[in-house]
């Protein structure tokens, strides 16, 4: 936590912070990390809100923070209220650095050989998360905004991520939000992924579609697609679905927040 942040952490809280008190002013800043200290305050957030509130089983070895090797590769964009306290973060790993670390991590519960041979520059974004008391729209339009200055300023193509859907008994709830979707939003045939878990089929068995999760439906909004079937992810118990965003072909009436020039 920031030491010179005037409210301090819940004890009974997984968070780094509590909410601010009555008048504490809410200014929200965006940037990359330029210090260590500043990308440990974005895995203590990851940390509290991936093991924290959602359980996941994280292999760590530093108590207290979200941490894998990729980490020392990435670039880690950091949202702050304006007492300097980070409140929101992702990473970022561009093609290069992906080289470099052996590959994307997207690529661990994906084939993306086909996504990967269209022409031009790809990025990953991963590990996104928010402080619960800033699950608003102004949190995600300011992270948005400081990966529109960087895809625009790297010439970035195509951002490719992960996004987590619910699984539900036996899986059925992840089945039956992806089939909703794959209506809409699914890749063409030459472009879908294969998951390298995927998940347990129970034909026949029908299930309620459950609402949007607020990343994902933010994702869609901008214009992304869904790559192909589901993978499981038994650490955060849930299953991912990759994501593929042309930056060119960006909703007309989005594109003011993610970025700066002519889809």
């Amino acid at each position: 936590m920031n030491a010179e942040s005037p409210y301090l952490s819940d004890p009974n809280s997984p968070f780094p912070t509590a909410a601010p008190p009555a008048g504490a002013t809410r200014t929200l800043t965006v940037d990359l990390a330029r210090s260590p200290e500043a990308v440990r305050a974005a895995q203590r957030l990851r940390y509290a809100v991936f093991a924290g509130e959602l359980g996941a089983k994280l292999h760590n070895w530093l108590p207290g923070l979200d941490h894998d090797r990729l980490d020392a590769f990435c670039q880690h964009l950091i949202v702050r209220d304006g007492f300097g306290q980070v409140v929101g973060c992702t990473r970022i790993l561009t093609a290069d650095a992906a080289r470099r670390a052996g590959g994307f991590y997207s690529e661990r519960e994906f084939d993306l050989t086909p996504v990967l041979a269209l022409p031009g520059r790809f990025m990953e974004i991963g590990r996104t998360c928010v402080h619960p008391d800033y699950r608003n729209g102004a949190t995600i339009s300011t992270l948005w905004s400081g990966l529109a200055s960087f895809i625009a300023g790297h010439d970035v193509d195509y951002l490719i991520g992960c996004a987590s859907i619910p699984l539900g008994e036996n899986g059925l709830s992840a089945r039956a939000l992806y089939s909703e979707l794959a209506q809409r939003h699914l890749v063409p045939a030459p472009l879908r992924v294969q998951p390298r878990r995927p998940l347990p089929r129970h034909d026949g068995l029908a299930h309620p579609v459950g609402p949007l999760p607020p990343l994902l439906k933010a994702y869609l909004r901008l214009g992304a697609s869904i790559g192909g079937e589901p993978c499981l992810d038994p650490d955060f118990n849930v299953a991912d679905v990759l994501i593929l965003l042309s930056t060119r072909r960006v909703e007309r009436r989005y594109a003011r927040h993610f970025l700066d020039r002519e889809s």
